[in-house]
């Protein structure tokens, strides 16, 4: 099991029935059909929008982006806040909130 996979699972699990798929590099996480994080790099990403997206900023998230063809491209996705990653609590509250952006 690769190490995005068991950070998946561990901060993760207790939503469900989660599940992971390799897709461009990163790591989807899935409950049940809708794809509601990402992990590339080590770096946990949960889809934000609007108003969760203007509260990850606040928390001092930063968006998942690339580059393609010479411009920045954004995902809808935002890391989580630091102190989510030191608090299971909190990392799976903002990925309810996430999850339930992403149904």
């Amino acid at each position: 099991m690769s190490e995005d996979v068991a950070l998946a699972l561990d901060l993760f699990g207790p939503l469900g029935a989660v599940r992971t798929r390799r897709m461009f590099g990163a790591l989807g996480v899935y409950r049940d059909d809708a794809m509601f994080a990402l992990i590339h790099r080590g770096v946990v990403h949960v889809r934000a929008r609007e108003a969760l997206a203007r509260r990850f900023e606040a928390a001092g998230a930063k968006p998942f982006t690339y580059e393609r063809d010479g411009r920045t491209v954004a995902l809808g996705y935002w890391s989580l806040p630091e102190s989510a990653l030191d608090d299971p609590d909190e990392a799976l509250d903002w990925a309810r909130e996430a999850l339930a952006q992403a149904r």
